[in-house]
This record gives C-alpha cells, structure tokens and sequence, in this order.
C-alpha cells in the first residue's frame, strides 16, 4: 500500500489482521498500527473501532491479547489498533521508567522539552492517522468508536470527550478516570505539559465533565481485584462526575478480576457489541 510498510498480515476469522508502519509528520518518525478488517469489508467500507492500549503496550498487545478479532468479524467492524508512544526517540529519560516515555505516550500532545517535538499522540491519533486509514482501508471514519484499557481508557474517554462528534460510542476497561489526581497521571501530565494544572485539567476526564464536556453514554468494566483500582484508577470519581453532569455512565464492577487481559478477554464480546448498536445500526 503506498505510504505503507506492511510488517505482517494473517488470516483471521476470514478477515485479515494486519500491522503496518508509515513514516509520520507529526510524530517526526516511524509509528506502528494494527488494523483487522472483516469479511463484510468485501462488498463495501465498514464502521471502524479504534483500540488504545496501556501502558507497556504496543500496537500488537490488544490484537493478540484481546480476543475481540471474533466479535468484530460477527458485527462487521474494522479494529485499530494504535503503538502507545513514538519509538526510538534517542531521548535517553524516554526509556528510564516503565510508566512514562516509550510505551506510555498518554494520548496528548506532549508541550514541555524534550518531548514536545515527537510526543504528538493526539494530533496523531486524531488527524494524520484516520487520514491514512481511510485511503488505504475500506473503513468509515464518519462512523468511528473507541475503547481502550487503563491508560488507554483514559485516553478513549478523554479524546472522546475533547473531539465532540467524533466518535459515536466510547467504552473503556480499567481506564485511568482522574489522572490529575494519581501517580501515573501527574507522573506524566508533569512530563509531558509542565506544572501547569490547567494543561493537566484538559486531559482529565473527570475535570473534562465537570468542564461541561460530553460524550455518547459510557461503558466502563473494572474488576474489584484489579492492583491499580484504588490508587491509579479510581472509578469512583468518574461515578460522581457523570452523575453530577448527567453524562449517561454504565459502570459495572467485577468480583475477583483484575488489570490484566484476561479480564478483557471475559468482557470483550460486550465491548465489541456495545459499538456496533450504534456503529452497524
């Protein structure tokens, strides 16, 4: 495909799933993606579901993790599957820690050095990305959903609520609900924006909502054993800002799951039809 590198492609479900690498202009570098296209995708463009990782990931760990290639194939909806962060950056403090830099990318645009040249996630994700996308895949950026996992389901929800119309259904899994306010959050917002908490505010889903942004209605799992539920992710405070905005919110908490893959995998064909009420309707 022209502007393309195909890394690889596999038969999957009689669609295929496919990685790929093109040379980006907002990132200044080579970014990684994952794409599945079903088999409906032979008689026209079908709806599209953009699947954001967490931390440590990359484009491959939700396609291969998930398991959501099957219910995708069922509903006719193309998966794509974005690396977490730019790579290779030469930015020696970008590798020192597993929580920020390479693999942790946050889904913004980073403004404070040394970042602020190839941490451009969101402009990424937002415009050059579907871009490509739609002239190299049969696939429908005007009917778009997103999901994501702890890091990325704060990015689902805060890139949903920050490009109102753009995406017709949200979900996430685990997601950072109140970064401004928990280690990994300002970890990075302090990074990536400086110490500026009104920068922080504007990537803070829970300051997002209370700010009167709004989104199509909400699904969020989080399991009740999950490590991170008290001191990283912290759905309680996500609860309280869409009831108190009236954002509709379905919140449903798990007994005895924790952060990790096997509790998407258990909830993924929910997930995937979640979108495609709205997507396929």
């Amino acid at each position: 495909m022209e502007g393309l590198t195909t890394l690889e492609e596999h038969r999957c479900f009689d669609g295929l799933q496919g990685f790929y690498e093109h040379a980006s202009r907002e990132v200044g570098l080579p970014m990684r993606f994952g794409v599945y296209v079903p088999p409906q995708a032979a008689q026209g463009p079908r709806p599209v579901l953009y699947c954001l990782a967490g931390l440590t990931c990359n484009e491959q760990t939700f396609a291969i993790k998930a398991g959501a290639q099957q219910h995708a194939a069922r509903h006719g909806l193309v998966l794509v599957t974005p690396d977490t962060s730019p790579r290779n950056t030469g930015i020696a403090a970008a590798d020192a820690d597993w929580d920020f830099g390479t693999g942790a990318g946050f889904y913004l645009d980073a403004t404070r050095e040394p970042y602020a040249r190839h941490w451009r996630m969101e402009s990424w994700l937002m415009g050059e990305l579907p871009q490509l996308l739609q002239s190299q895949f049969p696939l429908r950026q005007d009917r778009a959903g997103i999901l994501g996992h702890s890091m990325g389901g704060h990015g689902a929800l805060t890139l949903a609520l920050r490009h109102p119309g753009r995406f017709a259904s949200v979900s996430a899994f685990a997601p950072i609900c109140a970064p401004g306010e928990v280690p990994w959050g300002r970890k990075a917002f302090a990074g990536y924006l400086g110490e500026d908490t009104a920068a922080w505010a504007r990537h803070d889903a829970v300051r997002l909502l209370e700010g009167g942004a709004r989104a199509p209605a909400l699904l969020v799992d989080q399991g009740l054993e999950d490590q991170f539920l008290a001191t990283q992710l912290r759905p309680q405070r996500l609860e309280e800002a869409c009831a108190g905005t009236g954002q509709p919110l379905e919140l449903r908490r798990h007994a005895g799951y924790d952060h990790g893959y096997f509790f998407i995998a258990s909830f993924i064909a929910d997930h995937v039809e979640h979108h495609a009420r709205t997507l396929c309707a």
